[in-house]
């Protein structure tokens, strides 16, 4: 991987992490266009992928100095209830990642994707259409505008969050969506989405660490492949686009003009359909 394309990779992450489009939809797309084994460049992955994660925690570092504060006053308070609901959102990404990651991380093979679909990043393509459905009918939807998400909403939205594994549907996009189509405020659901996310991406990429520490000696071979430049060019890209994406992103929900990443997301998934039939 050479420097500008983890430049342009990197700012793809950063931007797509927040804005409902599908961030590993986007990675894989641009890896396929650069010629880049998406396996062998699992260490550029969790470097931009914690880059996003450090970016929500500096554009949202009010409200979570809030939940520690409120948390370890060791009191029912609102604090605590916004933590309870961020554990019980977890637990169905948490089902998914501990049962079901070896066939999640097959989906992320080009080759075996490539077996069943004979399009690479066709499955990409579907799930960026089914994005675009989804932001479609939370535009038309006439929420209640609940003031509090609660526990059961959260373990909804948690449970939009845990299909979104797939490349091109958009998590944020399908946690924003289903909290509108539940009846939640909009200003409640961006910053809800944007920190529940922290502890799986987290979590993910401490496991990704493990199996860099202890690979085999194919991935050994495929890992060594990402210079350092690289990883560190597409660290600070995803991290600086990243937090304009994320403030970005809460205004947009607050105005709900999330049709627009709708029509979008339908281009694209067209786009990734029949782009490598036109190659």
């Amino acid at each position: 991987m050479e420097w500008f394309e983890a430049l342009i990779l990197g700012i793809i992450q950063g931007l797509t992490e927040y804005l409902p489009v599908s961030s590993s939809g986007h990675l894989t797309i641009g890896q396929f266009l650069f010629g880049i084994d998406g396996e062998g460049a699992m260490d550029f992955e969790i470097m931009v992928h914690v880059a996003t994660v450090l970016s929500t925690c500096v554009i949202l570092w009010k409200e979570i100095v809030w939940l520690f504060k409120d948390l370890f006053k060791w009191q029912w308070n609102d604090g605590t209830k916004y933590v309870v609901n961020i554990l019980i959102s977890m637990i169905p990404v948490g089902i998914v990642g501990l049962c079901f990651n070896d066939q999640i991380q097959a989906v992320f093979d080009y080759d075996r994707v490539g077996e069943h679909f004979g399009n690479p990043i066709l499955l990409v393509g579907i799930c960026l259409l089914v994005t675009a459905l989804l932001l479609t009918f939370s535009y038309f939807a006439k929420p209640r505008q609940k003031e509090n998400i609660s526990p059961v909403h959260a373990f909804i939205i948690g449970v939009a969050q845990a299909v979104a594994a797939l490349p091109g549907l958009s998590r944020s996009g399908s946690t924003i969506a289903t909290g509108l189509l539940l009846g939640n405020k909009k200003e409640k659901l961006a910053q809800f989405s944007f920190l529940m996310v922290i502890p799986p991406i987290l979590g993910q990429a401490l496991l990704d660490a493990k199996d860099m520490l202890f690979p085999d000696a194919e991935v050994v071979a495929q890992a060594a492949s990402t210079p350092t430049a690289a990883l560190v060019v597409g660290f600070i890209a995803a991290f600086v686009s990243g937090c304009f994406a994320c403030k970005w992103m809460i205004n947009l929900v607050k105005k709900g003009k999330l049709i627009w990443f709708g029509v979008y997301c339908a281009i694209v998934g067209a786009l990734a359909i029949v782009l490598p039939y036109c190659m």
